[in-house]
């Protein structure tokens, strides 16, 4: 992250070089006049005049020493819209070379005091990430932005959560750029375990281990590949005084998906490097969690494969057993998330019992041709579930949204000679069947949410939070889902 923030008593608006209020819409000046000096306001307003105001930030000169910036602010902004203000701000600082500034938020009109300057840095930090380590000319400038003022109290006593959500969702987005020959099983691994020192449980259990519990469905997805596989548990233990069943939350780490010997086509293959996105939100979200000392308990648990052609690879017709027991018949090697997250669900339901199970996968490019990059799709065997997890994501802008479940397209997934195949063989309805086939690894009937995130995983354009590239969606919608409803 480029941006450094400073919570400051007070300032000398003298000494500003780069002095940032906040005005009423249409640049309604007003609330400032006790900001500037009454020979500023008047030349604030006589620049007024001049310039287009249908735009959202204004900066002029005052004087040689001195600019002026005027950020206005629309009546009645959720915290979304807030977030999304500050997003635009930093790149307009970004983009008129600003290193250092000084936002008195005391200028802020009194209409908008709910830690608005809290959620508008919340969104510029957030804009601002950066994934540059492989450059060898890197980014070295950091964006100071001093804030002034009595209304930073509320910013400042909900920091670390704020912090928490920027470290955890960068963390998700760190892991989904990194290359392939870097970010490997083993090596994703290393990084997880890292997490022990903020005091979450790290459970890691290698091919051996998985053989022994009988994971084949996981394991057949690596076997092509030199790289060993793994699952790994998260568990954070945050409400020890009540230990209830914890919520649980599952993610697909296939590292580099080449889509086995049901090879993919050449084109755009570089981007399955993120086909692991799920299992990275998994992870920033527990580290969020156990950074800001969430008081829930809660278990995240990641496959960790890499998808390759090979001697030994995972063939079309092969038949599998997993966890569960219930037998696969493998037609299409690129179904391959499906297969991994068989073993971790019915594993997690299990083992920790969980309150619900709620898994993130880049499962299907058909979600993609259904909702594009403006929904993750949604499918679940509980409404209040469901509801919550569509409420929460429509408050923090990650949104969602429920398709069906249903007997007849299970039809699809029957096969004739084992319990399950794993691609609906007539065609069409790709990301419901997938949901479908997933649904059958719920054994006990434990509430359980799946989230397809291929749409919004990555986004080729910058937009809202997201700078472009890795955008960590679901941690933050996760996170919200877990603060309003479980703690």
């Amino acid at each position: 992250m480029s941006v450094q923030v400073i919570y400051k008593d007070k300032i000398d608006s003298k000494k500003l070089a780069n002095y940032v209020l906040f005005v009423e819409e249409n640049f309604n000046i007003n609330n400032i006049k006790k900001n500037v000096s009454d020979t500023e306001i008047f030349y604030i307003k006589e620049i007024l005049k001049k310039n287009n105001l249908k735009k959202n930030i204004l900066s002029f000169d005052l004087n040689f020493k001195k600019k002026i910036i005027l950020i206005a602010v629309k009546k009645n902004l959720d915290s979304s819209e807030v977030e999304n203000l500050g997003a635009e701000f930093y790149n307009f600082i970004k983009s008129n070379n600003i290193n250092e500034l000084s936002i008195n938020s005391d200028s802020l009109d009194t209409k908008h005091d709910n830690d608005f300057v809290g959620r508008f840095l919340h969104g510029l930090k957030l804009k601002s990430y950066e994934f540059n380590i492989y450059k060898s000319k890197k980014r070295k400038k950091i964006n100071l932005i001093n804030v002034t003022g009595k209304k930073n109290n509320l910013t400042i006593k909900n920091a670390l959560k704020f912090k928490a959500l920027e470290e955890g969702t960068n963390f998700a987005r760190d892991l989904v750029s990194e290359p392939p020959n870097v970010l490997n099983p083993k090596e994703y691994v290393n990084r997880l375990l890292k997490l022990k020192k903020l005091g979450i449980k790290v459970t890691t259990y290698n091919e051996v281990q998985l053989k022994k519990l009988g994971m084949h469905s996981l394991l057949g997805v690596g076997r092509g590949s030199t790289n060993e596989s793994f699952l790994v548990t998260l568990e954070w233990n945050g409400n020890k005084k009540h230990q209830k069943a914890p919520l649980s939350f599952v993610g697909k780490g296939v590292c580099f998906d080449t889509g086995g010997i049901s090879l993919k086509p050449a084109k755009f293959m570089e981007e399955m490097k993120y086909d692991m996105a799920g299992s990275a939100v998994v992870a920033g979200l527990i580290q969020s969690l156990a950074t800001r000392k969430a008081k829930v308990n809660a278990v995240g648990v990641v496959g960790l494969v890499e998808n390759m052609p090979g001697g030994n690879a995972q063939r079309p017709g092969d038949i599998v057993k997993s966890y569960s027991g219930k037998t696969i018949e493998v037609l299409n090697t690129d179904a391959e998330g499906r297969l991994v997250l068989a073993d971790a669900l019915s594993f997690t339901e299990k083992k920790f019992k969980p309150s619900f199970i709620i898994d993130l996968a880049t499962l299907t490019g058909a979600i993609i041709m259904a909702l594009g990059e403006e929904y993750a799709g949604l499918f679940s065997n509980n409404d209040k579930l469901s509801n919550r997890i569509f409420k929460a994501g429509e408050k923090v802008n990650e949104k969602v949204w429920r398709l069906p479940l249903h007997k007849n397209y299970d039809k699809l997934m029957n096969s004739s000679i084992a319990d399950i195949q794993n691609i609906n063989y007539s065609g069409g309805a790709g990301s419901i069947t997938a949901a479908q086939f997933l649904q059958r690894f719920i054994i006990n009937k434990t509430p359980w949410a799946h989230l397809d995130i291929a749409g919004m995983a990555f986004s080729k354009k910058a937009a809202n939070l997201n700078p472009g590239g890795a955008t960590g969606f679901g941690v933050r919608l996760l996170n919200q889902l877990i603060e309003e409803h479980y703690e």
